[in-house]
């Protein structure tokens, strides 16, 4: 689901993002397989490291020495294997 055609499709079924999340999906790190429920709303990382994640816009950024506990508010439509050491992650929709 990777790109801006399927941007605006996705965020119809969603609510504003100071809505709670409404689904969740355990993240399995992959450089090939996006989300199965589409662009999640942001990020749970349970163990601190990095993360590489493709944003909805397309762009693959890695964000690094994120702490354990954190919540990162990104759009992403998967979370990398390549660039990403963090672990227990929860991606909310």
């Amino acid at each position: 689901m990777t790109g801006n055609l399927n941007i605006a499709r996705n965020y119809s079924l969603q609510a504003d993002n100071t809505a709670p999340a409404y689904d969740a999906e355990v993240v399995v790190p992959s450089d090939t397989v996006d989300f199965t429920k589409g662009f999640c709303r942001s990020i749970y990382v349970g163990g601190a490291g990095s993360i590489s994640v493709a944003m909805a816009s397309g762009v693959v950024i890695q964000h690094i020495g994120v702490l354990a506990g954190s919540v990162l508010p990104v759009s992403a439509s998967r979370v990398m294997a390549t660039g990403t050491s963090a672990t227990s992650m929860v991606a909310w929709f």
